[in-house]
């Protein structure tokens, strides 16, 4: 009953999304950098068909954008949008809204997962602004393609867990509503466990990804199976236009690179060990990433591993 959940990247399939940087394209000539920048939109685009016809037949039911999949888009010197690329009217806005129909029809679930400098709880109001920016704008491109969810660490503490929750309450408020429809926060590792975020979800109508490593990592007093349950809670009554099944609930799941005895148990290893999946989750009709080095290899070896029949106990 999972739907399994590859996250950016394949290893072993012609799926490659192009990137950029700043310091290369600002030294490009203003028509030149348009021509580079709609090269790798278009390029992306097709990437993301390619990524999500792959997943469909390997029967990998969602995939995860990388955010950057219109790099520099929100960029303060270097940011575009797709107009500023389009010789023809709407064209990289159809090359991109072509997947939508794709995914749904194909039932492949799309997400992002912004990078860690968007902070939507900082102090800071140029970090903050730029952060809603940022979540807005993959808003844009996250309707486009049918993806259902852009979620987000809550970010510092600084002041204190208090003052840090009220500052991303705050937060929440200016993000349009096509970004707030999508918004999801995912317990970390560090700072915030679901019992943390769980009060800000249910007020602020926010879903939650719950992370089974990072909350193992950050206990919190909730159990697994509390944490799963509650998690789920905050997915009912999502809006099915979102996207491939919007309201079903969203997981995270990895294993320790050096193992649970190790000093740090936080680094994730390259496939995920099956017993790391919670029992709860096998039983319920629920999405999970796998996040792990080796990608849709780790995928279907933790599929396949939990498909397959227990080995019958030995004869005493």
């Amino acid at each position: 009953m999972i739907r399994w959940g590859l996250c950016c990247q394949f290893v072993d399939h012609d799926v490659k999304f192009r990137t950029a940087t700043h310091r290369y394209v600002a030294g490009l000539p203003a028509a030149e950098r348009r021509e580079y920048l709609a090269q790798i939109a278009w390029d992306n685009a097709e990437a993301l068909t390619r990524a999500v016809e792959t997943c469909h037949r390997l029967g990998i039911g969602a995939f995860r954008i990388n955010s950057q999949i219109l790099p520099l888009a929100t960029h303060p010197v270097s940011g575009y949008t797709l107009g500023d690329l389009d010789d023809q009217a709407g064209l990289f806005e159809a090359a991109f809204a072509h997947v939508r129909p794709l995914a749904r029809a194909l039932g492949v679930r799309l997400s992002f997962h912004p990078d860690q400098f968007v902070v939507l709880n900082s102090e800071r109001d140029s970090v903050r602004e730029a952060s809603v920016r940022e979540l807005d704008f993959q808003a844009v491109v996250a309707e486009l393609v049918g993806a259902d969810q852009l979620t987000l660490h809550v970010g510092g503490a600084t002041g204190g867990p208090e003052a840090a929750i009220e500052r991303l309450r705050r937060g929440i408020d200016c993000l349009s509503d096509r970004a707030r429809a999508r918004l999801a926060f995912e317990n970390d590792d560090r700072l915030f466990g679901p019992a943390d975020l769980l009060p800000v979800c249910r007020d602020a109508g926010v879903a939650l990804v719950y992370d089974s490593h990072h909350h193992r990592c950050r206990p919190d007093g909730l159990t697994v199976e509390e944490a799963t349950l509650a998690a789920a809670r905050t997915w009912a009554g999502r809006d099915p236009a979102l996207g491939v099944a919007a309201d079903e609930p969203y997981f995270h799941v990895s294993s320790p690179r050096d193992g649970w005895d190790a000093r740090n148990p936080r680094p994730h290893a390259d496939r995920v060990d099956p017993a790391d999946v919670p029992p709860l989750w096998r039983l319920m009709a629920c999405t999970v990433d796998v996040e792990a080095k080796d990608k849709e290899r780790a995928v279907l070896a933790l599929r396949d591993a939990l498909a397959a029949p227990a080995a019958p106990a030995a004869a005493a």
